[in-house]
């Protein structure tokens, strides 16, 4: 088993730790991450390039605890999800690639007011920070329409609109600028830089190549269920 360790320098507080993190798809004939040890301190935000299939979404799943590896362990702000699974979750937002998440017949508004029930935001906060939403993410025009009249950028949209909803500490984003134009590009880079304002700390999966869009404190490859700095892993 090969192990890689990924050290972010930051703010000690906080953040995000995985250990020896090993996952195994049935009949494939490797583990698809292989002993994956990576620390995300807090006030960071952290490029992970892979090519498809690399594993960087079942990475990002395992960092957000939705499923769970053959071996290793999760920490968020010292949590260990198995024991504590709503704090560790409500501390963190996870945007899932592809058109996930979404009620095609719910208006966008609607689908945004039930996403800040689902996150437990206090009822008298609720207008205001959706109202906010609507207008950080640019969806005003079409704040009114159902979901299953818009675009797949307007729908991308909707989707970070609700991720950075409840003021995560720790947002993963799996390939986040699919189908948006440079102004929802800028969108995204604003929010992030609000959640390292505020102590937090990123996560941005992109394919192997793709352009960058922000400046990140590290940027890694996945390869072969390895993690390794990109630069480092091009010399290979």
């Amino acid at each position: 088993m090969s192990a890689t360790t990924v050290t972010i320098p930051g703010v000690p507080e906080g953040g995000l730790e995985l250990q020896g993190i090993v996952k195994r798809w049935r009949g494939a004939p490797r583990p698809v991450l292989d002993g994956v040890d990576l620390r995300i301190e807090a006030g960071t935000l952290v490029r992970i390039d892979g090519a498809n299939g690399a594993g960087k979404t079942t990475l990002l799943r395992i960092a957000a605890a939705i499923i769970t590896p053959e071996a290793g362990t999760v920490r968020l702000a010292g949590i260990d999800p198995e024991r504590d699974r709503r704090a560790f979750h409500r501390r963190l937002a996870f945007l899932a690639a592809g058109n996930t998440g979404l009620y095609a017949r719910l208006k966008v508004r609607q689908q945004l007011e039930w996403w800040a029930r689902m996150c437990f935001l206090p009822r008298g906060e609720r207008e205001a920070r959706i109202d906010a939403a609507i207008a950080e993410w640019g969806i005003e025009e079409f704040a009114g329409r159902r979901l299953d009249r818009l675009s797949m950028g307007q729908r991308q949209r909707v989707r970070l609109a609700m991720t950075f909803l409840p003021d995560p500490e720790l947002v993963l984003l799996d390939e986040p600028r699919t189908s948006l134009d440079e102004e929802g590009i800028d969108a995204v880079i604003g929010a992030l830089h609000g959640v390292t304002e505020r102590g937090g700390a990123g996560v941005w999966c992109a394919p192997a190549g793709e352009p960058a869009a922000i400046d990140f404190d590290a940027h890694w490859l996945l390869s072969a269920g390895v993690l390794a700095p990109a630069a480092q892993a091009a010399l290979r």
